[in-house]
């Protein structure tokens, strides 16, 4: 039977290796293992953080603070101690990521510059966001509240999130909405190897203009066949079908039932 010392160094060199791993696979300009050890701020705030939360857990709490304010110092990351991390978490750049306190983070999550998960103001007890296996969070974006950010969803960049997020969406927009809804069951191979081009989003605006100017070329067609004593042309195999101007709206937007239009 091993020692329980050597069980435990040999747990910390797996986690540590599985960190350097998840790294180089998720950043194409990582060009070597020492490249990253040395120069990679998320990183260094990731390892960091497993120290603090050591001391959080053991009621420690100053000196806890203490090792994530030398982070935040070092990194430009700030990640509270009593936030739980879970495997495979990167966070890409880094520079004012903030994490509050009962954050929860499950595995194969991936952040970039700027995210902040946080509060909404002096609740107490759970007041930060939980987020699910397979998450990536764009640039910018804020999380705020006792909120869940389902299995394999993205979060555009600059999003601002205070509802739940359903697993497998996408969400855009202040605030922000979900405009794509897989409704199938994250494939776990894709979950836990996320793709990461979260740039190519949809744009709910944009599709929503769109709408109205198909609905307005529609409208001047039959006012055209109206002025010619012709009968207004069909559209689609029932008229009364069709969703109305605001339906469809909604339905890009994410609304419910055209509630907000």
């Amino acid at each position: 039977m091993g020692l329980p010392g050597a069980n435990i160094l040999s747990r910390m060199g797996a986690t540590l290796r599985r960190d350097i791993d998840v790294a180089r696979e998720r950043d194409p300009a990582a060009r070597s293992t020492l490249e990253v050890v040395t120069a990679y701020p998320g990183l260094h705030a990731l390892w960091m953080h497993r120290l603090a939360h050591k001391l959080y857990l053991r009621g420690l709490r100053l000196p806890a603070r203490w090792v994530s304010q030398l982070s935040r110092t070092i990194t430009g990351i700030e990640i509270h101690p009593g936030a739980r991390i879970g495997p495979g978490f990167f966070i890409d750049h880094g520079m004012g990521v903030v994490i509050g306190e009962t954050t929860e983070i499950g595995e194969d999550v991936t952040i970039y510059q700027g995210v902040t998960l946080g509060g909404t103001g002096k609740e107490s007890g759970k007041r930060h966001p939980t987020v699910r296996d397979g998450v990536i969070i764009g640039t910018g974006a804020s999380v705020l509240g006792s909120v869940e950010i389902g299995e394999g969803a993205k979060i555009g960049a600059g999003s601002i999130v205070i509802k739940d997020v359903p697993a497998n969406s996408t969400v855009v927009g202040n605030p922000g909405r979900a405009v794509v809804v897989d409704g199938q069951r994250v494939d776990p191979e894709t979950l836990h190897h996320p793709t990461l081009e979260h740039t190519r989003l949809p744009d709910p605006v944009a599709e929503a203009m769109a709408c109205l100017v198909r609905r307005v070329t529609e409208l001047e067609e039959d006012i055209a066949d109206l002025r010619a004593g012709r009968e207004p042309r069909q559209r689609g195999k029932d008229g009364d079908c069709l969703p109305t101007v605001r339906e469809e709206i909604a339905g890009i937007l994410g609304l419910n039932g055209g509630s907000g239009i």
